[in-house]
């Protein structure tokens, strides 16, 4: 399947294919951390798509417990 992210700086438009969701995901994200604006994946059947809704629809939305460390697991000391 095809998938064509979108995204704009200043005034320029700027497209790239990928052959993969995984991938155009991955260049989404990078795209909206970056800075730019209108950031859109759009599949084959021409529906668009914001990164982070595409995201959370595949793998679920990020809950504050993934973000944070286990307080149980062990901290090692580093060698000196």
């Amino acid at each position: 399947m095809s998938f064509t992210v979108h995204a704009r700086v200043s005034l320029r438009a700027l497209s790239y294919q990928h052959g993969s969701i995984v991938s155009a995901l991955e260049q989404g994200l990078s795209l909206l951390t970056s800075g730019m604006s209108d950031v859109r994946i759009v599949d084959a059947g021409g529906r668009s798509h914001n990164p982070t809704t595409l995201y959370a629809q595949l793998f679920g939305p990020r809950t504050a417990a993934e973000s944070t460390v286990d307080a149980r697991a062990p901290i090692l000391p580093l060698a000196a």
